[in-house]
């Protein structure tokens, strides 16, 4: 298949969960060896990836309180480089990252491919989450800002979700991406074993470079970039590492130690291999 940055045909490295992982042999972006369909994002990010464990959430709602809290440390971030205005938050989930923007002066919408976590957002938290994808949003409104938080990996069809992200961007509008970075020392030391390569969830590996130059084929500058805070609940933890190591060695004593922390204790992500950046439209000519 065809690199999705620089069309180069992208070679086969290994395999995780029986799909192929692939590098591109002219600039290094990495994607899964999968056909974009629509329905995948219905798919996958059902109510089983928030609420049962594995490669997702064993009680994504119990982390309300953490999320909201990230949202709201992006809001004080953004204040450095833009005023709040309108918003789209893309993959929301229950809209917890919308609700902190919300409360440091943003207002918009987010969208969310999971019904039940938009309702969610709606009913309990008072945030405009529609339920659909970026790839398939039909609006006429304008954004100051488009945010992709822990979003950009799982585009089924990232060209179609960028060129949407673009046309509902103002001309000096922003998008706040965060992603994994596969350049990272974490990443390349683990090879293979990195726990972000975990298709069919996760499709695209992107490095600060990779994603700087995609973002510029739709016409966006890159004006910031740094690691961000990330914390995790004691459940979501746990959740994950006896995901990883199930069938292994590890699994017993890990299991053992995992039993000792309370679900409920906020653990802090060592964000190695996590990036921010901010990239800005170019504005329209006069």
């Amino acid at each position: 298949m065809l690199c999705y940055i620089c069309g180069t045909a992208a070679v086969r490295l290994f395999e995780k969960h029986d799909y192929w992982i692939c590098e591109c042999p002219r600039c290094r972006h990495r994607l899964c060896e999968i056909e974009p369909e629509a329905e995948h994002a219905q798919r996958i990010y059902d109510d089983g990836y928030f609420l049962e464990g594995r490669a997702g959430y064993p009680d994504y709602l119990g982390e309300a309180k953490l999320l909201i809290k990230h949202g709201e440390r992006y809001g004080r971030l953004l204040s450095r480089y833009m005023q709040a205005g309108r918003v789209l938050d893309v993959g929301a989930a229950a809209g917890f990252i919308l609700r902190g923007l919300y409360n440091t002066g943003w207002v918009g919408m987010g969208i969310e491919p999971n019904a039940r976590m938009a309702d969610y957002g709606r009913s309990a938290l008072g945030v405009n989450v529609q339920a659909g994808t970026l790839e398939q949003l039909s609006t006429d409104e304008q954004f100051d800002l488009v945010s992709m938080i822990q979003v950009v990996a799982h585009f089924y069809d990232i060209r179609q979700a960028f060129k949407q992200a673009a046309a509902v961007t103002k001309p000096g509008g922003c998008w706040l991406i965060e992603t994994w970075d596969k350049d990272s020392f974490v990443a390349r030391m683990l090879g293979p074993s990195w726990h972000e390569y975990s298709p069919p969830s996760v499709l695209h590996w992107f490095a600060p470079a990779t994603l700087k130059a995609l973002a510029a084929q739709y016409g966006f500058t890159e004006v910031a970039r740094g690691k961000p805070s990330k914390w995790l609940n004691g459940a979501h933890v746990k959740s994950l590492l006896t995901y990883k190591v199930a069938g292994s060695a590890l699994q017993r004593p890990a299991n053992a130690l995992l039993r000792l922390v309370p679900d409920g204790l906020p653990i802090p992500y060592p964000t190695f291999d996590l990036f921010w950046a901010l990239y800005r439209k170019d504005a329209a000519p006069a």
